[in-house]
This record gives C-alpha cells, sequence and structure tokens, in this order.
C-alpha cells in the first residue's frame, strides 16, 4: 500500500511538473481553432479575429479548421476528444447553449470541455416586410392576435437563435405565428425579401442592409439594451415583453484537463484581445460587444444559456433529429 501511495505521488508530481513546463513553453507550436460552421458566417469572422490577435499576441500561429455540420456539434466534438494540451481549441456560438436540449444525442459531453473565455455578443432584430401592416412592436402582437395562425416567420434551421427567439415572443405573448425553417440564411434570404415569409429575427449586421435600403422594416432588437447599429429601434423588453433577451453569443473553449496554467493564459489573452479598438471597431461592424471575463465566468454563462433554451425547446417539443 505505501509503495502504490509513493507511485501515486510520484505521478501527481510528475503531471504537475509537466503542466507547469507545458505553460511556460506554451504555444511553442502552431494552434488549431475549430470553427463548427462554415466560411463566412458571424463565428467564423468572430473566430478568425481570435486566431489573428492570439497569433499576434503569443507569436506562434493559430489556424482556423473550418468543420460545419448539426449546429457545429461535428466541430466541437473534435475538439472535445482532443489531446488535453491547448493546441486544439474551438469558437463555439450560441448554438451550443441549444445544442444539449435539441438533439437527442450529442458527441460529446459538456464535461469534455474547458471553458477558456466569453468573446461577444450580438443581437438579433425582428424585421418584417414592407407589407405587414404593423409599424411597431406591439401594434404587430396586436395583429397576431387578431389572426392567430395566419403568419409565418423564418429561421435558418430549427433549435437557431431566429427559431427560439420567435418561439419565445409566442409563448410571452400568447401569439401564435407559424414557424417556416430554412437551411441557412442565405437560402431564406429571397424569400422574406419578397414577403413569401414575411417576418424573422436575423443578426442585426445581416439585416441591417436591407433595412437601410426599405426591403425590410425593423421593429424590435432582441437584446437588452439597444445596438448602435439601429439606434432607433427599440427593444423587445421595451415593446411591452419585459425581460425578454435573445443573443448570438461566442466562446473560446479547450478539451477538459487542458493544464490550468493554459486555461489562465488564453482566458488573459482573451480579455485583452477583445477591448483592443481595432478589435472593438471590428466587432462594431457585425453588431457585436465584447464581453469577457473569467473561466469560472464563462462555464457559469454556458450553463445558464443551457438551461434557459433547454426548458423552450422541451416545452415547445422542438427536435433537430
Amino acid at each position: 500500500m505505501l509503495n502504490f501511495t509513493l507511485r501515486s505521488f510520484a505521478i501527481i508530481v510528475t503531471s504537475l511538473a509537466a503542466a507547469g513546463t507545458l505553460a511556460q513553453s506554451y504555444p511553442s507550436q502552431p494552434v488549431r481553432i475549430v470553427i463548427g460552421f462554415p466560411p463566412g458566417g458571424t463565428t467564423d469572422v468572430i473566430g478568425r479575429l481570435v486566431a489573428q490577435g492570439l497569433a499576434e499576441s503569443l507569436g506562434k500561429s493559430f489556424i482556423v479548421d473550418n468543420r460545419g455540420g448539426a449546429s457545429g456539434t461535428i466541430g466541437t466534438a473534435i475538439v472535445a476528444k482532443a489531446e488535453p494540451t491547448g493546441y486544439t481549441l474551438t469558437v463555439v456560438s450560441s448554438t451550443h447553449g441549444t445544442a444539449p436540449a435539441l438533439y437527442s444525442s450529442l458527441p460529446y459531453q459538456e464535461k469534455d470541455l474547458a471553458p477558456a473565455g466569453l468573446i461577444a455578443t450580438t443581437p438579433y432584430v425582428f424585421v418584417v416586410h414592407p407589407t405587414i401592416p404593423a409599424n411597431t412592436f406591439q401594434e404587430l402582437l396586436a395583429l397576431l392576435r387578431q389572426s392567430p395562425g395566419k403568419y409565418s416567420f423564418a429561421s435558418s434551421s430549427p433549435g437557431t437563435a431566429q427559431h427560439l427567439g420567435g418561439e419565445l415572443v409566442k409563448r410571452m405573448a400568447s401569439v401564435d405565428m407559424v414557424h417556416v425553417p430554412y437551411k441557412g440564411t442565405g437560402v431564406l434570404l429571397p424569400d422574406l425579401l419578397s414577403g413569401r415569409v414575411p417576418m424573422m429575427f436575423e443578426n442585426v449586421a445581416i439585416m441591417t442592409p436591407h433595412i437601410r435600403k426599405g426591403s425590410l422594416r425593423p421593429l424590435a432588437v432582441s437584446s437588452a439594451k439597444r445596438t448602435p447599429l439601429l439606434p432607433d429601434v427599440p427593444t423587445v423588453a421595451e415593446s411591452g415583453l419585459g425581460g425578454f433577451e435573445v443573443l448570438g453569443w461566442f466562446a473560446l473553449l479547450a478539451p477538459a484537463g487542458t493544464p490550468p496554467p493554459v486555461i489562465k493564459m488564453l482566458n488573459a489573452e482573451v480579455n485583452k484581445l477583445i477591448v483592443k479598438p481595432s478589435v472593438v471597431e471590428r466587432f462594431a461592424a457585425l453588431g457585436a460587444e465584447p464581453l469577457g471575463g473569467t473561466p469560472e465566468r464563462t462555464a457559469a454563462f454556458i450553463r445558464n444559456e443551457q438551461e434557459k433554451w433547454g426548458k423552450v425547446i422541451r416545452d415547445s417539443g422542438i427536435k433537430a433529429d
């Protein structure tokens, strides 16, 4: 028993020493950041900003690897199963908060991941086609109450923030509108702009050009406060649904077991990066705002999102598979 105890103690000491050495030399080789979505989307843009910033501050390449599919869960699973050395990371989006309730099974568990930092949030804006006879969100709710089930709203796929935002409006306002899911924002835009599906929540940066052209009318934004991109558009909460908040968000995760000093370093670098003026300016163009905070805050934030949307998804009977 004594020999076993001494061996166990020696293993622990050796492991701690190795972790300390790794942290001191990290990164000594290129780091891969897996993005669970195709190039060009908001998650990809945010991920590339983080990769570029970390490469500049830490002096090694941070290479983006796009592995799209299943609302980002395929990419997340790659990282969850990677060696916990800090050389395989992922930037996840708010779909990470909905996936556990949306899918009957996932190729990873939350305990397989180590939160490293919160990056940013992005609001959504509820837009309607100009043919909809409503100039305010309150007028829209009155219209929906007068004609339950008559009007439809679009989303880029089931379980996304666009979809769940609509479901939350239905629950909080006691209105009925029909969900029409698509396979991506690019696919749904022609129908939205033509009025075939006349309303939806969508990323504010994506919708702003169409709003400025007069092709779509903004009624409310989904964040708790107004967005600088559309300062005259009230929030949903201001418009009668107090407490309403739906945000896109992005976080940096590593495999569970990544040495704490490496997590601490990544967290510090992310917190410094997201307040740099050049990054804040890029965020502003996306309608995004820096988040930041400790790894513990990141874990609590993700847990709260999963609990909040898990209830909405289960109560609404939404499934992605």
